[in-house]
Protein backbone atom coordinates (compact mmCIF):
# COMPACT_ATOMS: atom_id res chain seq x y z
CA UNK A 1 0.00 0.00 0.00
CA UNK A 2 1.41 3.35 -1.01
CA UNK A 3 1.30 6.45 1.18
CA UNK A 4 -1.23 8.03 -1.18
CA UNK A 5 -3.50 4.98 -0.98
CA UNK A 6 -3.26 5.01 2.81
CA UNK A 7 -4.19 8.71 2.94
CA UNK A 8 -7.12 8.26 0.56
CA UNK A 9 -8.34 5.29 2.59
CA UNK A 10 -8.04 7.27 5.84
CA UNK A 11 -9.91 10.24 4.34
CA UNK A 12 -12.72 8.01 3.11
CA UNK A 13 -13.07 6.22 6.46
CA UNK A 14 -12.86 9.49 8.41
CA UNK A 15 -15.59 11.21 6.40
CA UNK A 16 -17.90 8.19 6.58
CA UNK A 17 -17.36 8.02 10.34
CA UNK A 18 -17.86 11.77 10.67
CA UNK A 19 -21.20 11.66 8.86
CA UNK A 20 -22.38 8.89 11.18
CA UNK A 21 -21.12 10.64 14.34
CA UNK A 22 -22.91 13.87 13.36
CA UNK A 23 -26.25 12.06 13.70
CA UNK A 24 -25.56 10.56 17.13
CA UNK A 25 -27.00 12.42 20.14
CA UNK A 26 -28.24 15.31 18.02
CA UNK A 27 -31.21 17.07 19.58
CA UNK A 28 -33.63 18.74 17.17
CA UNK A 29 -35.13 22.16 17.74
CA UNK A 30 -38.53 20.58 18.34
CA UNK A 31 -37.06 18.24 21.01
CA UNK A 32 -35.09 20.94 22.80
CA UNK A 33 -38.17 22.86 23.87
CA UNK A 34 -36.58 26.23 23.11
CA UNK A 35 -38.77 26.79 20.07
CA UNK A 36 -38.07 26.57 16.38
CA UNK A 37 -36.03 29.35 14.79
CA UNK A 38 -38.10 31.02 12.06
CA UNK A 39 -37.16 29.81 8.58
CA UNK A 40 -35.77 26.45 9.75
CA UNK A 41 -37.48 23.07 9.88
CA UNK A 42 -38.32 21.58 13.30
CA UNK A 43 -35.90 18.71 12.59
CA UNK A 44 -32.90 21.04 12.35
CA UNK A 45 -30.31 20.62 15.13
CA UNK A 46 -30.78 22.92 18.11
CA UNK A 47 -27.05 22.99 18.87
CA UNK A 48 -24.33 21.06 17.11
CA UNK A 49 -20.81 20.74 18.46
CA UNK A 50 -18.94 19.97 15.24
CA UNK A 51 -15.54 20.03 16.94
CA UNK A 52 -16.58 17.33 19.39
CA UNK A 53 -18.01 15.27 16.53
CA UNK A 54 -14.75 15.67 14.59
CA UNK A 55 -12.68 14.49 17.57
CA UNK A 56 -14.88 11.43 18.06
CA UNK A 57 -14.77 10.69 14.31
CA UNK A 58 -10.98 10.99 14.36
CA UNK A 59 -10.68 8.51 17.23
CA UNK A 60 -13.10 5.96 15.80
CA UNK A 61 -11.94 6.48 12.20
CA UNK A 62 -8.31 5.97 13.13
CA UNK A 63 -9.12 2.69 14.88
CA UNK A 64 -11.11 1.46 11.87
CA UNK A 65 -8.34 2.60 9.51
CA UNK A 66 -5.70 0.74 11.53
CA UNK A 67 -7.76 -2.44 11.38
CA UNK A 68 -8.31 -2.13 7.61
CA UNK A 69 -4.64 -1.33 6.92
CA UNK A 70 -3.58 -4.25 9.10
CA UNK A 71 -5.82 -6.60 7.13
CA UNK A 72 -4.55 -5.27 3.80
CA UNK A 73 -0.86 -5.37 4.73
CA UNK A 74 -1.06 -8.80 6.33
CA UNK A 75 -2.44 -10.31 3.14
CA UNK A 76 -5.41 -11.83 4.96
CA UNK A 77 -7.70 -10.41 2.23
CA UNK A 78 -6.13 -10.00 -1.19
CA UNK A 79 -7.29 -8.62 -4.52
CA UNK A 80 -7.80 -12.20 -5.66
CA UNK A 81 -10.32 -12.71 -2.86
CA UNK A 82 -12.28 -9.62 -3.90
CA UNK A 83 -12.41 -10.49 -7.62
CA UNK A 84 -15.51 -12.69 -7.46
CA UNK A 85 -16.50 -12.12 -11.10
CA UNK A 86 -12.99 -12.84 -12.52
CA UNK A 87 -12.84 -9.46 -14.24
CA UNK A 88 -9.27 -8.62 -13.30
CA UNK A 89 -7.78 -11.78 -14.80
CA UNK A 90 -5.53 -12.31 -11.80
CA UNK A 91 -6.60 -15.91 -11.17
CA UNK A 92 -4.26 -17.22 -13.87
CA UNK A 93 -1.19 -15.58 -12.36
CA UNK A 94 1.24 -17.65 -10.31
Amino acid sequence: MTITAALVLYSFIWFMTFYIVLQVRTKTQAESGEGVVPGTPPGAPAKEDVGRSARIATLIGTLIWLAVVGIILSGWITLRDLDIFNRLDIHNLN
